[in-house]
């Protein structure tokens, strides 16, 4: 897709400190198209609350005309501080008088939007809603855009914010969106319970530093200790995602692995037992340019993840980066892993990781290397734009493309 104007609206701003998959989509749709990158409205509270936070002070002086509120951040991307402030209303038990409110709050943030557009001259633009269930529920009545996309990536509700009026409000979003895409085989099938036009489009992931074709990364130092084989994780050891219980059972039954995590703990994972086991290594937090190198030492790569809530249907974006490595892959079988189910090795119960582990070793192959790589390096950011501007074309062409 070449051409259009597309805004972008979400629950993350554009200055926030961590990654994001809304700006990365962002950046890639502003390859090609001029993008309007839309921060939330500030509210009430957070303006009494984080006053001293400088993005506070900054939308602060936004809402007070004291600075632009459009700024250009490329050639074809904007980003937009609505300076209308919003109120704050989750507190306000689900009903009438919240479904008012939000409807007010709505036009604020439209008007916002329009004044951006009429400024920037868009026309017949596509809005991309990431997850904005809230303020960006009645955007399509409000701005009548030609096509709008909600794009599910987690499952909000199950966050006690976004439950207590999104479990109601959210299928009312899904239903009236002209295309749903969503980064999990769970999500499309849970908003295809109100719109048959919800898809599975995958998620893009930056793997440029994971490619080792000419053998140039090295092994870090502090790797070349362990014996093989190597069992390895990087990532944030937090128990409620993974599987201490499991970890345990493993280095138990197969004291000659040496289990290598790479990454800061929580505190159950600083008092558990896996501090006791001498095959069991913690390495502690290591720079994200460094990891590539870790994994590279790796002659499995896992992800053991708890099967809850918090994992059932999250995109695990480390899977692309152990791919694209070439690395035997383990994962939890989750809804999410069904994904990659022909390039991973999948297991339920403790003694089936032990399992797939063994056999993952025994089978390892440079022709099967080849076919993980390829697979890992093709879910970037641009492939999954790619099948996400497919989806709004077959509904631009009324669906008979598809």
């Amino acid at each position: 897709m070449i051409g259009r104007d597309i805004i972008v609206i979400g629950i993350q701003p554009w200055d926030i400190e961590i990654g994001s998959n809304c700006k990365n989509i962002a950046e890639e749709m502003s390859k090609y198209n001029r993008v309007l990158y839309v921060n939330s409205p500030l509210d009430r509270n957070t303006k009494k609350n984080k006053a001293s936070d400088e993005r506070v002070q900054k939308r602060i002086r936004i809402c007070q005309g004291k600075e632009d509120n459009l700024v250009q951040l490329s050639t074809n991307m904007w980003n937009l501080y609505p300076h209308r402030m919003i109120e704050s209303i989750n507190f306000l038990p689900d009903g009438k008088l919240y479904d008012f409110i939000n409807k007010r709050n709505n036009r604020k943030f439209a008007a916002d939007i329009q004044e951006a557009i009429d400024h920037l001259g868009f026309k017949d633009f596509i809005i991309f809603n990431d997850s904005n269930m809230f303020t960006g529920l009645h955007q399509k009545d409000l701005l009548k855009p030609k096509t709008y996309v909600y794009y599910m990536r987690d499952y909000l509700t199950k966050n006690p914010y976004w439950r207590k009026h999104g479990l109601r409000i959210e299928p009312k979003l899904v239903e009236k969106a002209d295309v749903v895409v969503n980064n999990s085989t769970l999500y499309a099938e849970y908003g295809r319970q109100f719109n048959e036009h919800s898809y599975m489009v995958g998620q893009g992931c930056d793997v440029s530093l994971f490619r080792d074709a000419d053998g140039s990364i090295p092994i870090p130092e502090d790797m070349k200790p362990f014996k093989s084989p190597i069992i390895g994780y990087v990532g944030f050891l937090s128990s409620r995602r993974l599987d201490i219980d499991l970890l345990v059972y493993m280095a138990k039954q197969r004291p000659e692995w040496s289990i290598v995590l790479v990454g800061p703990e929580d505190e159950k994972f600083e008092a558990s037992e896996l501090h006791q086991l001498e095959n069991v290594h913690f390495l502690g937090s290591r720079d994200s340019s460094e990891l590539p190198s870790y994994i590279k030492a790796f002659d499995i790569a896992m992800n053991p993840q708890l099967i809850n809530d918090a994992t059932i249907g999250n995109y695990p974006r480390k899977i692309d980066e152990y791919l694209a490595m070439g690395k035997p892959t383990i994962g939890s079988a989750t809804k999410a892993m069904d994904y990659f189910k022909d390039h991973t090795y999948l297991a339920s119960t403790h003694e089936e990781w032990v399992a797939v582990i063994d056999k993952a070793l025994k089978e390892d192959s440079k022709e099967l290397q080849e076919e993980r790589i390829a697979c890992g390096t093709s879910h970037s950011w641009e492939n999954n734009v790619k099948e996400i501007f497919k989806y709004v074309v077959a509904f631009e062409n009324g669906w008979k493309d598809l």
